[in-house]
């Protein structure tokens, strides 16, 4: 089992990152989704498909023992925006208890609602958090809940990161902001462009887990690691994808007083201003216990992941070089 790893929300854009990246170094993979899974995970060798109800731990914990165990779970499950409220806390304390109940250790990925709307320019594992807003508390709980099961024998992992970019999918502020309207010209840029922005390329976080997974023997009770990732200023962004582009690009603004008019009546718009306070203030993670644990970390060139990032996206017709050049991370 100890090379075994289940992961949760299998079909989610972190979820098919970590499939690729696990399969990739030799782990035997249970891939978790309620819907089917696309035929190019399928294909990966040593995964196997497992289908349930992820709030149905029992369901869950039969399959998963029925398929041989699995000696780490990642929760990977990512409710939408508007029904985190709802839904993170539910699917976390259903990931902790299946976590229990394989005996394995539980990784989560994390962000940086914790420390709140007044986030220091360093985040530090032992940095103070602050929930002065809803997804703030929400994290903030799900976190105190998984440091308080050591007392039940639960060994479990935060690996936080900043903004996600890259990989299969849409749905981050580089999809949705950033590269919305680079084929007219423009950075969409939601903040200014002097302050550092903290980001995390996909594969290469993948890569940590799966890295952080390989430490298990080292892993008891509960631990926070930060994955420092990409933490560049905005101008950085503008000025590696005016090299990457064949034609200049500007920055452009987000329409800040728009989206706050229509918050009331678009819940995702409500949600979006609520996280505005990111943009404002400079932050990056200090990931000098990830070091610690897993040596350096996983990091492709700026460059290089952005031009795949934008291929992704089908818009490798924008680089210079055009769509054939996508590089290997």
């Amino acid at each position: 089992m100890s090379e075994t790893v289940l992961i949760l929300g299998a079909a989610g854009r972190l979820g098919r990152e970590l499939c690729l990246a696990f399969s990739g170094a030799g782990w035997r993979t249970l891939a978790h989704s309620r819907k089917p899974l696309p035929a190019e995970l399928l294909a990966l060798p040593g995964l196997q498909a497992v289908s349930a109800d992820a709030l149905d731990v029992n369901t869950l914990l039969g399959e998963v023992r029925a398929a041989g165990g699995a000696g780490v779970v990642i929760n990977a499950l990512n409710p939408p925006y508007t029904q985190w409220h709802r839904l993170a806390l539910p699917l976390a304390s259903a990931a902790q208890d299946l976590a229990l109940g394989l005996d394995a250790l539980l990784v989560l990925p994390g962000n940086v609602y914790n420390f709140g709307s007044t986030l220091p320019p360093l985040l530090r594992r032992n940095s103070a958090e602050h929930g002065d807003h809803d997804k703030a508390r929400i994290r903030i709980a799900i976190e105190a809940q998984m440091a308080a099961a050591d007392k039940q024998g639960l060994d479990s992992v935060v690996l936080r990161a900043g903004d996600f970019f890259g990989g299969a999918g849409r749905g981050s502020w580089f999809d949705l902001a950033i590269a919305s309207r680079l084929a007219k010209g423009e950075m969409v840029y939601p903040g200014s462009l002097d302050r550092i922005h903290a980001w995390a390329y996909l594969p290469d976080l993948a890569q940590a887990f799966v890295r952080v997974a390989s430490q298990r023997e080292r892993l008891y009770g509960h631990s926070r690691l930060h994955f420092a990732g990409h933490a560049v200023e905005g101008q950085v962004l503008l000025d590696c994808l005016n090299a990457l582009c064949a034609r200049p690009l500007r920055a452009a603004s987000l329409p800040w007083g728009l989206i706050r008019l229509g918050a009331p009546l678009v819940p995702s718009w409500r949600a979006i201003v609520e996280m505005r306070y990111l943009w404002e203030r400079p932050h990056q993670l200090d990931d000098s216990d990830l070091r610690q644990l897993i040596g350096p970390p996983p990091r492709t060139a700026l460059a290089t992941a952005l031009r795949q990032s934008l291929q992704q996206l089908g818009l490798g017709e924008l680089l210079r070089d055009g769509p054939a050049m996508l590089q290997a991370a």
